[in-house]
């Protein structure tokens, strides 16, 4: 994700008076920031920084709606708005079937091992940010037994 394309979105979402979804942008920008900072890269952001940062908000935005309690439907409904917002911005993941498929074009003859140990190893350095590391763990487990 391109953080100029966020900024643009941001500035019409004020221009719109939609401040929610300014807020929600607005927030994501930041945290992209900070971490660029903390990495040295405060000038020119990398887009995989930027998905990086964007799947972990994501990330911790499903947390709040899952641990928000139900008599909070305000809250919750809150949480959920900035998490389709941030969806929007999110890069697609691989699905279940997608990482099976490459598991076994790509890590066949480490998959013969059935170490899920270092077949995990592997696999996630290649696969970070690319599919959730729920799915491959699914996957390598599935492919294991």
């Amino acid at each position: 994700m391109d953080i100029e394309l966020l900024r643009k979105d941001m500035v019409a979402a004020m221009k719109a008076k939609d401040k929610p979804r300014k807020e929600a942008i607005s927030s994501l920008i930041s945290a992209i920031k900070k971490v660029a900072i903390d990495e040295g890269c405060r000038d020119d952001i990398p887009e995989k920084l930027a998905d990086r940062v964007i799947l972990k908000e994501m990330k911790t935005v499903k947390e709040q709606i899952d641990t928000c309690p139900d008599a909070r439907a305000d809250l919750k409904a809150e949480y959920q708005f900035r998490y389709d917002v941030i969806s929007e911005y999110a890069p697609k993941l691989m699905s279940e079937d997608e990482v099976k498929a490459y598991l076994q074009e790509k890590f066949a003859d480490l998959l013969a091992t059935k170490n899920k140990g270092q077949i995990m190893k592997a696999v996630m350095a290649e696969l970070k940010g690319k599919a959730d590391g729920k799915v491959i763990n699914q996957v390598v487990a599935a492919l294991c037994s």
